[in-house]
């Protein structure tokens, strides 16, 4: 249900920006509040980062879709491959996951696996950093 809510309210995102665009300020009002709940809602049980990268994914691989089909921007196939890249990337997060650390692997900073922190002297000599001064 959370995904579906914020994939409509990515729906949303595009059509408040088209809004905006054409002057349609009480649809853009609209459409912006109801995408703004959207994603709230969805962020309730998806991770902040994921939800905010497929809302704005969705959102503007939508408007620039929407804006080569009306004729107000050009139409390439570069413009459609990346579009599609941004799609994928957005179905790619769908289907990460989202565990105590978010992905599977070790964590970077801190726990089993991590890279181990770093006492003062141990890099270049006897001081921290390995930048050595004159005593």
């Amino acid at each position: 249900m959370y995904w579906a809510v914020l994939l409509g309210s990515a729906v949303l995102e595009a059509v408040w920006a088209t809004a905006l665009s054409q002057g349609a300020y009480v649809l853009f009002l609209v459409a912006a509040t109801l995408s703004m709940v959207g994603l709230s809602i969805g962020m309730k049980r998806i991770p902040v980062g994921t939800a905010y990268a497929v809302w704005v994914g969705i959102g503007a691989a939508l408007t620039v879709t929407w804006a080569m089909i009306t004729g107000e921007e050009t139409l390439s196939a570069w413009k459609i491959v990346f579009l599609t890249g941004i799609i994928a990337c957005v179905i790619g997060l769908k289907f990460l996951k989202s565990g105590a650390s978010g992905v599977d692997g070790p964590p970077l900073v801190g726990g089993a696996g991590a890279v181990p922190e770093l006492k003062p002297g141990a890099v270049g000599g006897a001081v921290a950093g390995g930048v050595e001064t004159s005593s």
